[in-house]
Formats: C-alpha cells, sequence, structure tokens
C-alpha cells in the first residue's frame, strides 16, 4: 500500500528539494523535560533538510551543519529557566562551534531561548510574564532583521504569525544593552499589536552580533504545514509562516543566502 504524502511533506517537496538542501544536516538537541524537539525535526524534514537527533548528555555534535534547541521545561525550569541546561555537556561543543569562526548556526526556539541566554550566547534574560500566567495564542512578529542565518528566506518589515506558549517569557536586559541591540540590529522579531508577556522594547527575538545565533520566544515550528498552524487572515494562509526558519538556514549552508 502506497500512503500519500502530508500537504506539508508534498510541498517541502517540491518547493525545496530541487535545491539540493536534503544533504543539510539540522542538530536538534533534547533535554529532560524538552516537548518540541519532535516539532522541530518536522519542520527541518518538511523544509528539505535532515534531522539529527542530538543528546544533552553527548559529549560530539558530529557533523551538523546547524543546531535548533527546541522548546519545552529542561529539568522543570529549576532554578531559572535554562538555567540547569546550560552546563549539559552537549552545551559546551554548541558554544564553542558558534562562538568559532565557522560561525554554527543556532537556533533558541522559547525554552531555547532561555538556554542561549543563561549559557551567554545571546544577552539579556527571561523572567516570569508579567501578568505572571502562562500564556498561548497564535501571535504577530515583525521581521526586524531578515540577514541573520535563520531569517534570510523572510523580508526586512516583513509581518508573520507564530504560535506563542510561555509563562517565563518576558525578556528583559539593562538599558545600555537594548540600546546596544538595537543600533547594531540585533533585534530580529517585535511583537505586533500586543506584548503578551512584558518582553522589553515588544523584543520578541534576538541575535548575536554575527547573526549565526538566534533566539525566539514564539515557536515557528508550529507554523510550518498547510492546515495545521494560525487561521487564515483576511483571507490569506498563515500556516505556514514558520517555514521560513528552516528554509534560511538550509539556504544559507548551501551558500544561497542574500
Amino acid at each position: 500500500m502506497t500512503s500519500l504524502p502530508l500537504i506539508g511533506e508534498a510541498i517541502a517537496a517540491d518547493a525545496y528539494g530541487a535545491r539540493g538542501l536534503a544533504g543539510a544536516k539540522i542538530g536538534v538537541v533534547t533535554f529532560p523535560g524538552t516537548l518540541d524537539d519532535r516539532d522541530a525535526a518536522r519542520a527541518v524534514r518538511l523544509a528539505g533538510g535532515t534531522a539529527v537527533p542530538l543528546w544533552h548528555a553527548d559529549s560530539e555534535l558530529g557533523d551538523v551543519d546547524a543546531v535548533i534547541i527546541p522548546g519545552g521545561f529542561s529539568y522543570g525550569d529549576y532554578l531559572r529557566a535554562g538555567a540547569i541546561s546550560r552546563f549539559a555537556p552537549l552545551m559546551s561543543k554548541i558554544i564553542d562551534a558558534a562562538n568559532s569562526d565557522a560561525k554554527l548556526p543556532v537556533l533558541g526556539i522559547c525554552n531555547g531561548f532561555q538556554i542561549l541566554t543563561e549559557s551567554h550566547l545571546l544577552p539579556g534574560s527571561m523572567i516570569k510574564n508579567d501578568h505572571l500566567k502562562f500564556i498561548c495564542r497564535d501571535q504577530t512578529l515583525r521581521v526586524e532583521n531578515a540577514n541573520t542565518a535563520w531569517t534570510v528566506d523572510y523580508t526586512d518589515g516583513q509581518e508573520i504569525i507564530v504560535p506563542l506558549k510561555n509563562q517565563d517569557g518576558q525578556y528583559i536586559a539593562d538599558e545600555k544593552t537594548l540600546d546596544a541591540l538595537e543600533a547594531e540590529g540585533r533585534v530580529v522579531f517585535r511583537y505586533v499589536g500586543f506584548n503578551p508577556n512584558g518582553s522589553r522594547r515588544d523584543i520578541a527575538g534576538i541575535s548575536n552580533a554575527a547573526g549565526n545565533v538566534v533566539g525566539l520566544m514564539p515557536h515557528p515550528e508550529h507554523a510550518v504545514e498547510a492546515g495545521f498552524g494560525p487561521e487564515s487572515l483576511n483571507g490569506e494562509p498563515r500556516d505556514t509562516d514558520g517555514l521560513g526558519f528552516f528554509t534560511s538556514v538550509l539556504t544559507k549552508i548551501v551558500g544561497g543566502a542574500k
């Protein structure tokens, strides 16, 4: 019996498979308490790449071309969200690779963003939402920087809709750091219409200076497949607005970045 591909799989094969991206290997890290590793791996496959599972206690990254640290509640968010994961054996390898001359692309989503701040790959910190409640909703974001390894398939000023779900999603930093992020173009995403957690200056995602490390609180991996994402807006489908994250890094890897 021949199984039919899901809509998203068919789209990925048609739109991206011809670009020779299937050989690109994207590592997806799992910590105790990670929830969205399988979703992130699926997003990589739908974009046309190869997802490589990585375990937090691994001592080597292997030959992956990029790394995704997905969302969840690593180690139950004890001490602070992401604070324990920062000391996992694999994180030292990720930190070294991200800071090396090769500048390994690294994406942190939600809990992954928290881990990136705790490991000092990104500045600032994440604290409880200002309303002290868990929030889950479709969230509009504006792309402020389309020149990072994870955003080259978007355009500056483009608005996308992806799901958001967090309770420790308030991004904070001192004014000097915030001013530097703004001046250097390192604010990558900003909340539009509604700030769901009190993040300073409506910041939803940032990058490091080189643009290879990006962290954001919303979940693009939940908006990658037609029929299974945010609802249409004014008749315009928005359910694959998050797919650009994953095609962007593949484009970057194969040398097609703008």
